[in-house]
């Protein structure tokens, strides 16, 4: 069995996700698509105090993409991707649809996690009609605009009854997303007019095969990974994952190797690149698919990543909405950001470094800074003076 170093680990990781790569001159739509990819996956987060997640990671790779050009292939006229609770809520290739299917239809049947739509689905026969008729006379609707069942109470998860029979429709396919509106609200639409036609009519695979092409996906994706980094891709079950890997394995779709300092078996997709050396330079969301696992995270670059939206603000260490600083090959900064968009102002309320952060730090976070304004289109970028980097950004800055 091959035994692989924990740097070479972490460069064949940044190398799956595109990091590897010189970002493009004049990123445009097809690279958005061919990010997307070889992402597998994009999560999608409501929270717009930078800017919606899902736009981030291809700003990370891309650099300063047209915004529009992701609207426009997630909920265009002709959209290229899809929506579905994949990793969590998330946009994926229209292609991956058919393979999510067997996830689908155990929301139905309430088999393992998916109990609460099933039995809602079954106690709610008549109003699930309702609703499904609704959609079908009027068309695609958010649920603001759906005037049937008790309202909800307030709150972010006080569902009202329609929202929650739409809801459980997404899950199990009946309705899909259409597009989005205003604030973000997803359209719901019926999934046999909304789902692009090659995509309606692909067949549906048997689950074991749908559930290994996902790992295949997730494989190449991360480069090399233990099961659990394997499995937390696209949220799958224990035993199907371990299942589906001993199947790869033995067609050899995946290599066992071990690296070192992991402590646990890996697996390395056989055509994953091995540079030598990784020189991106990028902000990473907070739901990155490169640290989106913050196990795998604190493996790859010793760096325990911590989310804090939900932490009191007295509480917090770094900051709400923080991304960390990718710097060649290790995280060496992490920032607290906040985009001010009546000010045209790019706020960084805190900046800290990181064990791995050296003279150059300051300066490249500082360009990187000014291009994610420009990108938001933001005037400026300041800088508040809470974090023991604050003062040498300041300095970059100016």
């Amino acid at each position: 069995m091959e035994q692989i170093s924990g740097r070479e680990a972490r460069r064949i990781a940044l190398a799956a996700q595109g990091f590897a790569d010189r970002r493009p001159a004049a990123p445009g739509k097809r690279h958005v698509l061919k990010t997307i990819d070889r992402l597998g996956v994009l999560q999608i987060d409501s929270v717009n105090v930078v800017s919606r997640t899902h736009y981030l990671p291809l700003f990370s790779r891309l650099g300063a993409y047209p915004r529009p050009v992701l609207d426009e292939v997630a909920w265009g006229k002709k959209p290229a991707l899809i929506e579905y609770w994949a990793h969590e809520a998330s946009l994926l290739p229209a292609a991956t649809h058919p393979l999510l299917r067997w996830r689908m239809d155990d929301a139905r049947e309430g088999v393992g996690t998916w109990t609460g739509i099933a039995r809602f689905l079954r106690t709610h026969p008549d109003f699930i009609d309702r609703v499904l008729n609704e959609i079908e006379t009027r068309g695609p609707m958010p649920a603001s605009e759906l005037e049937l069942g008790a309202k909800g109470a307030k709150g972010w998860w006080g569902w009202s009854e329609g929202k929650r029979a739409l809801e459980c429709l997404f899950w199990i396919g009946d309705l899909t997303a259409a597009t989005r509106r205003g604030t973000f609200e997803r359209v719901y639409g019926i999934a046999d007019k909304v789902l692009p036609r090659a995509i309606r009519e692909t067949p549906t695979p048997d689950r074991d095969d749908a559930q290994r092409e996902l790992i295949r996906i997730a494989a190449r994706a991360q480069g090399v990974a233990t099961e659990r980094d394997l499995r937390d891709y696209f949220r799958m079950g224990v035993a199907e994952t371990k299942a589906r890997i001993a199947e790869l394995l033995e067609m050899g779709d995946l290599a066992a190797v071990t690296v070192k300092g992991w402590g646990q078996p890996a697996y390395l997709d056989p055509a994953a690149r091995r540079p030598r050396k990784v020189a991106a330079n990028a902000l990473l969301s907070p739901f990155d698919n490169l640290i989106w696992f913050r196990e795998r995270a604190e493996r790859l670059f010793d760096v325990r990543i911590r989310l804090e939206i939900y932490t009191p603000a007295h509480k917090r260490v770094h900051g709400y909405y923080v991304l960390p600083f990718l710097q060649g090959e290790a995280l060496t900064a992490r920032v607290d950001l906040k985009a001010e968009r009546k000010t045209g102002v790019l706020v960084v309320q805190s900046a800290h470094s990181e064990p791995a952060s050296n003279a150059q730090t300051p300066g490249l976070l500082a360009q990187e800074l000014r291009l994610m304004a420009g990108w938001l289109g933001l005037d400026e970028v300041q800088i508040q003076a809470k974090g023991d980097m604050a003062g040498a950004l300041k300095v970059a800055l100016t």
